[in-house]
C-alpha cells in the first residue's frame, strides 16, 4: 500500500488545526448552519434557531470565538450586533462530515 504526501506546509496545518479547534463544538457548528442559510443575524436571532438551549451570554462567547478565529465577522448596527461568514468556504466542513463513513 502507498502513502499518499499531501502538498500541504506546516503553516497551513496549523491554520487548519487553529480553524476545526474553533468549530469543534456542536453550538459552534449550528451557529454556521443557520448562518450559511441567512445572514448577517443578530445574537437573539441566532438564539432562537438554536436546536438546544443556550444562553444568550453563553452564545455571545461562542460567537466571539468564531470571529476571534476569523471564521465570522461582525458588524453593528444600532444596539444591534450582526454576524456573517467571512469566507463561506468554510461550509466545505458539512460536505466532509456528510461523506464521512465514521460518524
Amino acid at each position: 500500500m502507498r502513502k499518499v504526501k499531501r502538498n500541504i506546509s506546516a503553516e497551513q496545518l496549523e491554520m487548519v488545526a487553529i480553524v476545526l479547534k474553533a468549530i469543534s463544538h456542536p453550538v459552534r457548528l449550528e451557529i454556521l448552519e443557520i448562518l450559511e442559510v441567512e445572514e448577517p443575524q443578530s445574537v437573539s436571532a441566532i438564539k432562537e434557531q438554536l436546536s438546544v438551549e443556550v444562553e444568550q451570554s453563553m452564545l455571545s462567547h461562542h460567537l466571539i470565538k468564531l470571529k476571534d478565529k476569523g471564521i465570522l465577522v461582525s458588524q453593528k448596527e444600532g444596539k444591534r450586533i450582526l454576524y456573517r461568514i467571512k469566507d463561506r468556504q468554510i461550509l466545505k466542513i458539512f460536505d466532509c462530515m456528510e461523506k464521512c463513513s465514521f460518524i
